[in-house]
């Protein structure tokens, strides 16, 4: 397949699903989406698969959202007509990564960003390298977390969860283990990711996915309640003049109108 953006692998029972779009910092467009969401299928229809890993090329996990596609879309569609699109596909992403009846690790070796958080937020259990960061960046750009809300705030403390979402700040993967964000942060993710898979292989494939229901049933009535509204909340907010005005500052590499010295 061309333009291939995530790989995806099985061997002793772990299907590893790589994001692989270093060029963007594996920004989430329609093209990885859709690979990724393919990628869970194959999982989830191979008994011989027991867990799956989400991994990473270059030097970041997950950037957010593509914004260069949404520029690239120009006039064929408005701000609010794309980020409905996009908030869509984002939202089955989620759900397909909270409703997989097998546990997905996330293995992070680098920085996580905005939709980046919201992948992390769903996956069952996460493991950071000492080089990761994170961050909610949506408010800087005059947008608002909306959907991936929904799997990053259960995970987080409140106040954690008050401070990162209103101030955009860049914190490490100690900080993130304290608050909930993360499972562990360790010195060598693959070795932290090979351990939990030889744990997790001493658990039945029917005890893994009935227990693992019982940690996601609220996110996923929270989705059913709270889904729709977000994603009108998401709409509304990108075609908006202060974020059209982020993310155009955002793309050019300047200061958008409001911040200090912009």
């Amino acid at each position: 397949m061309t333009n291939r953006q995530v790989r995806y692998e099985v061997a002793d029972g772990v299907a590893t699903l790589t994001l692989d779009s270093p060029h963007n910092r594996n920004a989430i467009s329609s093209t990885l989406v859709g690979q990724l969401r393919q990628g869970l299928t194959d999982a989830q229809v191979d008994d011989g698969v027991r867990t799956v890993v989400l991994a990473h090329t270059g030097g970041t996990f997950c950037a957010g959202a593509d914004l260069s596609e949404a520029s690239a879309a120009g006039a064929d569609a408005s701000p609010d007509e794309l980020a409905a699109e996009r908030t869509r596909q984002m939202t089955e992403l989620l759900r397909a990564i909270l409703e997989l009846p097998k546990p997905v690790i996330a293995r992070v070796d680098g920085h996580v960003r905005a939709g980046g958080m919201g992948l992390v937020g769903a996956c069952d259990i996460v493991v950071a390298g000492p080089d990761s960061t994170f961050a909610l960046t949506e408010a800087r750009l005059g947008l608002a977390a909306s959907i991936i809300s929904l799997t990053v705030v259960p995970r987080l403390t409140s106040r954690a969860a008050g401070r990162y979402f209103l101030t955009g700040e860049k914190f490490g993967p100690h900080e993130a283990e304290a608050i909930g964000l993360i499972s562990e942060a360790v010195q060598d993710s693959g070795e932290a990711v090979q351990d939990l898979v030889e744990t997790l292989r001493k658990c039945s494939p029917q005890g893994l996915a009935e227990s693992k229901k019982l940690t996601t049933a609220k996110v996923l009535a929270d989705f059913d309640t709270f889904g729709e509204s977000l994603a009108a909340q998401s709409a509304r907010l990108f075609g908006s003049p202060e974020a059209i005005e982020g993310v155009t500052a955002f793309l050019q590499k300047r200061q958008p109108s409001w911040a200090a010295g912009g």
